[in-house]
C-alpha cells in the first residue's frame, strides 16, 4: 500500500475524472463490508435508481468485483474500461506524470469508475481494498462513509492495534458526510471514528443491535441505516408505480434482502452425494472468513441452527499473512476437524497449518488438493452425518464454488 493517491488521481483526470458524475456511498472495515454494499445496492435499486457497485476480492470472476443493478458487468465491458485505462497508464508513463506510478487496483478501480460513468449510474456503492486513507477508492466525495467493524487484519501495513487500523480506515470520511458505524464511541476504534468525524463536521450515526445479532442483522442494520440517512438527506424513491417517499431502512425487505446475498459469504448448500447403493446429501456452508472475529461469528450463527450443531468438517487453507494460530483457536471451540490444503500461491503449507493444529489439539489432516479434500470432506460427512465448512480464504471456496 503506497501513502500517496496522486497516481490515481492522475489516471482519473486523464479519463475525465468519471467519479464526479454520480453520488457515492463509500464503505470501509475489517469485514462485512462486501455484504453491506450489495445490501446498499439492493436497497437503492429498489428504490428505483441506477446503481454501480464495486467490491473486492471477486470469488469466480473478476467481472464479480464491477456490478450495475446487481448484476455484474459483461468481460466485453471491462475490458474496453481496462483498455481505457492501461492507455491512460502509458500516456503517464510517456509523460513521467505521477500516474506512472498506479498500482494494478489503481487500474481496476479506475476502470470501475469510468464504467459507472459511461452507463450513467446515479448512485455507487464502493468497498476499499485496503484500509481506507490511501484506498484507490479514496479520491471520491461520498454522501455517506460506512465503518462496519474493525479487527487485527494486515497490520504490517495499517497498524498493530485497533485504534491505529481505525486511523486508517476514518481515512474515507469527508468533510460534511455522515459517517454510519457499530462501532461504539466508547470502543478503541470508535473514539478515532467520532474523532475524526467530529474534526472534518460530520455526524455519527450509530444502528442499534443486539449483543446477539447475526451477521446479516448487524449488515443490514448497517446498510438500513445508510437508507435512511439518505431518506433524511432529502433522496426520495423513484418510478410511477407508487408515491415517492424518503429512502429508508423499509426497503431492505426479505426479498431485497435474499437479492443481495454473495457467493461465498455464509452460502449454504445441500450436496448430493452418490456412492455405490446410496444416496445422500450433505449440508455445505462456503464461507470465506479469514480473520478470528469473523469466523468465531460464522460458527456462532451457524449453531444457532439444528442442522449445523452436528460435528463438522472444514476444509480449510489460510494465507501466509493471516492469523492461522488465531482461526484454528476459534475451531477449538467447536465440534471440528479440518482437512488442510491449498488455494494458490499466498497459501500457508498445509503441514505448517496441521503441526499448530496439533498443538491446539484439533484433529487434522493434509490434502494439497482442494478438490480432492473437498470429496474426502463430503465422503466423510456421508459416514458420520456431519456437515462440510469450507472457509479460511476466499480464493479456496472458489475453486470449490466452481466445481
Amino acid at each position: 500500500m503506497r501513502v500517496d493517491l496522486e497516481p490515481m488521481r492522475d489516471l482519473a483526470h486523464r479519463l475525465g475524472d468519471p467519479h464526479n458524475s454520480f453520488r457515492i456511498v463509500h464503505v470501509a472495515g475489517t469485514k462485512g463490508k462486501g455484504s453491506t454494499c450489495a445490501l446498499i445496492e439492493a436497497g437503492l435499486v429498489r428504490a428505483g435508481f441506477s446503481v454501480g457497485r464495486y467490491a473486492s476480492p471477486h470469488v469466480m470472476h473478476i467481472t464479480e468485483r464491477v456490478s450495475i443493478d446487481g448484476r455484474p458487468v459483461g468481460e466485453e465491458r471491462l475490458a474496453d474500461a481496462l483498455g481505457a485505462a492501461l492507455a491512460a497508464f502509458k500516456d503517464a508513463r510517456r509523460e513521467a506524470t505521477d500516474g506512472q506510478g498506479a498500482t494494478w487496483f489503481d487500474i481496476l478501480t479506475v476502470s470501475a469508475l469510468l464504467i459507472f460513468s459511461l452507463e450513467g449510474v446515479e448512485w455507487a456503492v464502493l468497498e476499499t481494498g485496503l484500509g481506507g486513507r490511501w484506498d484507490s477508492t479514496n479520491i471520491v466525495q461520498s454522501d455517506v462513509a460506512v465503518i462496519t467493524n474493525i479487527d487485527l487484519e494486515h497490520t504490517e501495513i495499517l497498524g498493530k492495534t485497533r485504534a491505529a487500523i481505525a486511523f486508517e480506515k476514518a481515512g474515507i470520511i469527508k468533510r460534511g458526510a455522515t459517517v454510519v458505524t457499530l462501532l461504539p464511541e466508547a470502543d478503541e476504534a470508535g473514539a478515532v471514528v467520532s474523532a475524526r468525524a467530529e474534526e472534518l463536521g460530520s455526524v455519527v450515526r450509530r444502528p442499534t443491535v443486539s449483543a446477539d445479532a447475526t451477521i446479516e442483522q448487524r449488515n443490514v442494520a448497517v446498510a438500513g441505516a445508510v437508507l435512511d440517512v439518505l431518506g433524511k438527506m432529502g433522496v426520495m424513491t423513484k418510478g410511477a408505480s407508487a408515491m415517492s417517499e424518503p429512502l429508508g431502512e423499509q426497503l431492505l425487505d426479505p426479498s431485497t434482502i435474499e437479492a443481495a446475498r454473495l457467493p461465498g459469504r455464509l452460502e449454504k448448500l445441500a450436496v448430493n452425494v452418490t456412492s455405490p447403493g446410496d444416496n445422500a446429501k450433505v449440508n455445505v456452508v462456503l464461507d470465506g472468513a479469514h480473520v478470528p472475529f469473523n469466523l468465531a461469528a460464522v460458527l456462532s450463527d451457524l449453531s444457532q441452527d439444528e442442522k449445523y450443531r452436528a460435528p463438522c468438517i472444514a476444509v480449510m487453507s489460510i494465507a501466509e499473512d493471516k492469523d492461522a494460530a488465531g482461526l484454528l483457536s476459534t475451531m477449538t471451540r467447536h465440534d471440528i476437524s479440518i482437512i488442510f490444503t491449498t488455494a494458490g500461491a499466498r497459501s500457508r503449507s498445509p503441514e505448517q497449518l496441521k503441526t499448530i493444529a496439533d498443538t491446539l489439539g484439533l484433529l487434522s489432516m493434509v490434502m494439497l488438493d482442494p478438490l480432492e479434500a473437498y470429496q474426502e470432506a463430503l465422503a466423510g460427512a456421508t459416514e458420520s452425518g456431519a456437515w462440510v465448512l469450507v472457509t479460511g480464504s476466499l480464493y479456496l471456496v472458489g475453486i470449490i464454488r466452481a466445481a
